[in-house]
């Protein structure tokens, strides 16, 4: 269905490597024949506009942009979360993408250009949605950056060289660049939906002013935010819902709920499921385009083992709308037990009770693929053929269940922390209903979810928004944004990476409740009993409850060491946990938030007698 396309694309990738290629800003400019081939026709602007999508993710990155994030435990701590992350360790202060971007805008507009208005503004619009994705990227990491509208030329040093510009400048022209996008693009949909759409513009744009409307809420203490003063939170909040309705109101998607796993279905098929997806990366098994999910999620050697933490977990609701947590004896539940009865995106999501792998039932690959017993199948296929980077599933990058969370937030955000039962219904309703859980709205807070994830947030409603975002967005890139708006970004090192419970240790366990002993847990220095053919994973020590848990006892001639340990008694039974080998660490001046400057950069600022600002708490 898609190959057709993605040859063309690929084609066109192709035809524009010498053109689309930058390194910086100020790259010496293409010949006039150049210009003439880009300019001069709408096929060379749609040649041109091609080149920008190779700045999305790729098959082979896409689902690893959660690989930092509070809830999933990973082979090694994100160097980002360690004191050998500095100013001097940061590299990413690149612009090449922008100066491409520019280039052709500018060139639209100029003599060059013998396309008509109308033409010529629909590839215009499809630049400056790329723009604003590339942008939207750097205010994520550094907050105020520099704001290029036009190509600069080697000699427009002030320019070059000038400092940040302030958040209100930078989503001032986010908010334009994608108006214009929506205003201007004429592509309503496409073959997988895999190209730029107005409706693209429109929830890009849901997504950008809905981080930054709460980025500004919920750091209003900070000097820097409290200077702002073009865009209130309200002000954000209020573009987000409109961007958002934009796309409801097309009446052009609607969950998916066609099959068994309608959920899973978005991310493990060869042909995107346009209802629902707005934008797509196509996969082509028969043309060689793969991706490399199952390797990344399968394969400790080429992965990080990511693997859902049982805190994480807890939060799926009963198909009948009730708390997991409220149940008196929810912490001694077996794998097999917790999962009876769950919303059905958990078993759409992880190996659960029925889980076939070349048509035979598999569990969870403790020790070998996966550090907690919760072993993601979201994003990857059911077959050693799809292994060693052959996946076929093509991956969305922007979907319209995220439109409706964005709009349910914002909407909650600006009514005072509560949402319309139309409101409710249209959005958490009808993503739970898909699920297979109760749509009814709740009344009550859920102290489990509050107390372990969000202390200071008293709203019913933004509660349970907080919920589904972290369970239907699952691994899909958004979590580590999500903990910086609403700062939370101490749960990226407080919350502990736990895992499944077991009855026993130094037992043979039945994980799925097959009747089969798949896993057996280990005390140090103990090995399975005789006959025992599963899986087994050595404890590195064993705590009666989690406030005696101490860095040293992972240490090994004075360094530390990566190691499962267990909490419990034989009484209680046993948490499985992760140590990574490293401490996590959160600064306490917060200053994680946002990324340091390269040190480097700023280097390049004094040198040629100009000054570049650093973010606070960062030192060169």
């Amino acid at each position: 269905m898609n190959s057709k396309h993605i040859i063309l694309r690929s084609l066109l990738l192709g035809s524009l490597a010498a053109l689309a290629c930058a390194c910086d800003l100020t790259e010496s400019m293409r010949t006039e024949a150049d210009r003439t081939i880009i300019f001069g026709k709408e096929s060379g602007l749609e040649l041109y506009t091609n080149s920008f999508y190779k700045d999305l993710p790729t098959l082979s990155n896409c689902y690893q942009q959660d690989a930092m994030c509070d809830i999933a435990a990973v082979q090694g701590v994100n160097q980002f979360l360690t004191s050998g992350y500095t100013a001097e360790t940061s590299t990413s202060w690149s612009w090449g993408t922008l100066r491409n971007i520019n280039y052709f805008i500018d060139g639209c507009y100029s003599d060059d250009c013998a396309v008509e208005a109308s033409a010529r503004d629909n590839y215009v619009g499809i630049a400056r949605w790329f723009r604003a994705w590339f942008y939207y990227t750097k205010l994520r990491q550094y907050g105020a950056v520099p704001w290029f509208e036009h190509q600069l030329q080697p000699d427009d040093m002030d320019l070059m060289y000038k400092d940040r510009d302030s958040r209100d400048v930078i989503i001032r022209n986010l908010i334009a660049d994608l108006d214009f996008a929506y205003d201007h693009i004429t592509t309503t949909s496409s073959v997988g939906n895999s190209l730029i759409s107005k409706y693209a513009a429109a929830a890009l744009k849901s997504r950008v002013c809905l981080f930054e409307a709460s980025y500004r809420r919920y750091h209003a203490d900070e000097p820097a935010i409290a200077a702002l003063t073009e865009f209130t939170p309200e002000e954000l909040y209020a573009q987000a819902v409109d961007a958002a309705r934009k796309v409801i109101d097309s009446k052009l998607y609607s969950l998916n709920k066609a099959g068994e796993t309608p959920y899973r279905d978005l991310f493990t098929r060869e042909s995107p499921l346009t209802n629902e997806n707005i934008l797509v990366l196509c996969a082509s098994g028969a043309n060689g385009y793969l991706g490399t999910t199952n390797w990344w999620f399968n394969v400790a050697t080429y992965g990080r083992m990511w693997s859902p933490v049982r805190s994480f977990v807890n939060t799926y609701l009963n198909t009948d709308g009730s708390r997991f947590t409220d149940q008196a004896d929810y912490a001694r539940k077996s794998f097999s037990q917790e999962l009876v009865g769950r919303d059905k995106r958990l078993e759409q999501s992880i190996r659960g009770l029925n889980y076939l792998y070349d048509g035979e039932v598999t569990v969870a690959q403790l020790g070998i693929a996966n550090l907690t017993g919760y072993h993601m199948i979201k994003f990857s296929q059911d077959g050693q053929q799809y292994e060693n980077g052959k996946n076929t599933n093509s991956i969305p990058i922007i979907r319209y269940a995220e439109v409706l969370l964005n709009y349910a937030e914002a909407q909650a955000e600006l009514n005072g922390g509560s949402l319309s039962a139309s409101d409710w219904e249209l959005t958490i309703g009808a993503l739970r209903e898909r699920a297979g859980v109760s749509p009814t709205q709740p009344t009550s807070v859920d102290t489990y979810l509050q107390k372990t994830f969000y202390p200071d947030l008293t709203s019913v409603d933004l509660l349970e928004i907080r919920r589904e975002r972290a369970i239907e967005l699952l691994c899909e890139g958004f979590r580590f944004d999500d903990l910086r708006r609403w700062k939370c970004g101490e749960l990226l090192v407080t919350l502990p990476w736990n895992g499944i419970h077991f009855p026993a240790l130094n037992t043979p366990h039945d994980l799925n409740g097959d009747g089969v002993t798949d896993v057996c847990i280990l005390t140090p220095g103990s090995n399975a009993p005789s006959g025992f053919a599963g899986t087994t994973v050595e404890l590195k020590v064993v705590f009666e409850n989690e406030s005696e848990v101490s860095t040293e006892a992972f240490k090994e001639d004075g360094t530390l060491k990566a190691s499962y340990y267990a909490v419990g008694s034989d009484q209680t039974g046993y948490d499985l946990y992760w140590f990574p080998g490293e401490e996590r660490i959160w600064y306490d001046d917060d200053r994680q938030y946002l990324y340091p400057i390269p040190a480097q950069e700023i280097r390049n600022y004094l040198a040629a007698g100009y000054t570049l600002t650093q973010n606070p708490g960062w030192t060169n």
